[in-house]
């Protein structure tokens, strides 16, 4: 039975966002320690500075939840071997970015940061996430937005926009 897609996107407000400036490093970090598991649904992205902090729609998490079982199954269908990561916290003090991604995986060996990152995008976010994953360097990143991908793999220091997952 085939899984069914939107065809319009829900309203913004279905997606509270909040953007703080000025949040240093360590506020970052403490804020994520604070809030552990306590409030799994909220959802954090920093860059340089910036703090986005939101909610995911229940159209949202309907979404990623399809997206990852389709593409754990084709992983498994593939044999490929690979650690599924969910929205685990990545974060890089270095390089001043963090943020949970809806789904993600190491493909192969498991790793400190994933191969693929899968961001549903339901309302747009007030934060680059793309600049995000470069500075991480998670070699691809898959956007659904629209009923439809865009897949960016990273090519030196920026993501190029590809036809086909590498």
């Amino acid at each position: 039975m085939p899984f069914p897609i939107p065809t319009q996107l829900p309203e913004a407000e279905t997606e509270p966002r909040v953007l703080l400036h000025g949040v240093d490093w360590h506020q970052y970090d403490g804020l994520l320690e604070v809030l552990g598991d306590n409030f799994p649904t909220l959802r954090l992205s920093y860059l340089e500075g910036t703090l986005e902090i939101m909610t995911n729609s229940p159209e949202h998490e309907d979404l990623k939840k399809m997206i990852g079982m389709l593409i754990e199954a084709y992983l498994q269908e593939t044999r490929t071997r690979f650690h599924a990561g969910g929205s685990t916290t990545f974060r890089k003090a270095a390089k001043q970015r963090g943020l949970e991604p809806d789904e993600c995986y190491c493909l192969g060996n498991k790793k400190e940061f994933p191969d693929l990152a899968i961001e549903v995008v339901v309302s747009s976010g007030l934060v680059d996430k793309l600049a995000i994953y470069q500075g991480l360097g998670v070699q691809e990143v898959w956007q659904w937005q629209a009923g439809k991908f865009s897949l960016y793999h990273l090519c030196s220091d920026s993501y190029q926009l590809v036809e086909s997952s590498e």
